[in-house]
């Protein structure tokens, strides 16, 4: 994959919902936004399902469709970034479940969500055109098995979309994601 990002590009996110922006920022968070780039290029967010929307919370997507693909990701974990802005709404971290774990999962903050700050996540953009897009991200199953009613992420990773295609139809998605401006 790439050495290192562009300092500042745009991603163009194409949903069932609408599209919108993000502009990430190597400043802010390098390695997250190295591997944004990089999944991005690669193609790997294209199909993947927003299966975590919670209201007054975060929308989070970034498991592929594909059991394969998501295996080949898995344990390519990146290190940590410092966190130097807040999560503030608008604002795409990647998710993580301890120190060093982000992979592929990312999340939008629907509100200002600085306490995650202290917890190390360290966002990698904002989002800069199309928030109200975000706001209309399918949010009837809300937080992610065991706690609530929505997807269990192992079984994302083990049967990808036909699992979320049969069991949760009304999960909103990306057609596409691309990089339209490197400035």
């Amino acid at each position: 994959m790439t050495d290192a990002a562009p300092p500042v590009f745009d991603v163009r996110f194409e949903t069932t919902a609408g599209d919108f922006v993000v502009r990430a920022r190597r400043e802010w968070a390098p390695h997250g936004v190295d591997r944004f780039h990089d999944l991005v290029e690669d193609g790997f967010y294209d199909g993947t399902r927003f299966f975590r929307v919670v209201d007054g919370f975060v929308a989070q997507f970034g498991l592929s469709g594909d059991p394969a693909r998501n295996e080949r990701w898995r344990r390519r974990s990146i290190p940590d970034d410092p966190v130097v802005t807040h999560n503030d709404r608008g604002t795409v971290t990647f998710a993580m479940a301890g120190p060093d774990t982000r992979t592929t999962q990312l999340f939008i903050n629907l509100v200002d969500n600085r306490r995650l700050d202290t917890m190390g996540f360290a966002p990698i953009g904002e989002v800069v055109e199309g928030m109200d897009v975000v706001d209309r991200l399918h949010s009837g199953y809300g937080e992610g098995a065991p706690r609530g009613e929505g997807p269990d992420q192992s079984r994302i990773h083990a049967e990808g979309n036909a699992y979320l295609d049969r069991e949760y139809p009304e999960l909103d998605h990306v057609r596409s994601a691309v990089v339209v401006d490197e400035g």
